[in-house]
């Protein structure tokens, strides 16, 4: 194999594991109602972001995954659901900053708890500044999702500049560059 061919692939490599982070709903417990999970818990422990993957793990016979709106969510309502999973390995790329909502569609489940409110924070190397004339105050906007409460800050192990991916995937280029050459 080439060298070139070897640079290749440790940058794809290097940039294709760095955009986003993958969150297991509900961790070891996963997306069900045996030991009675504490989604609202689970979801308020992290921090999530644009480009973030959610990962549904359940058996299809007994559960599924169901974007629902907010009032929906409050509601257990499934009748006009936004999107629905029923794979029982549902992976789920996160667009945008805003709430997310998922229920289980099975009768009783959202109502027993099975259900999660995934908050999307602005983070702060995708923040977008608006441009604007000098001494002009920019007015706040209504969410159309109702308040958000302020993000919680990163954990003391927790890194924002090694959560981009653009820098990983710099300093993954100057290491194989540093290496081909030397």
């Amino acid at each position: 194999m080439g060298v070139g061919t070897v640079l290749f692939l440790f940058v794809v490599a290097v940039c294709g594991v760095c955009n986003g982070e993958v969150y297991k709903v509900g961790d070891s417990a996963a997306w069900t109602l045996i030991a009675h999970p504490d989604y609202n818990t689970w979801a308020s422990s992290k921090t999530f972001r644009v480009g973030d993957t959610l990962l549904f793990e359940y058996d299809p016979q007994y559960h599924n995954v169901v974007e629902v709106s907010r009032s929906d969510f409050h509601t257990c309502n499934t009748a006009a659901p936004i999107t629905t999973y029923a794979t029982g390995n549902d992976s789920i790329i996160i667009r945008g900053i805003g709430h997310y909502y998922y229920v289980c569609g099975f009768v009783g489940h959202c109502e027993a708890g099975q259900k999660v409110d995934i908050r999307v924070a602005q983070s702060l190397h995708s923040a977008k500044i608006p441009i604007q004339a000098p001494n002009k105050p920019i007015a706040p906007k209504a969410s159309p999702i109702g308040p958000i409460a302020p993000s919680p800050s990163p954990s003391s192990g927790e890194s924002l500049v090694f959560r981009n991916g653009l820098f990983s995937c710099i300093v993954g280029l100057l290491i194989a560059l540093v290496w081909v050459f030397n």
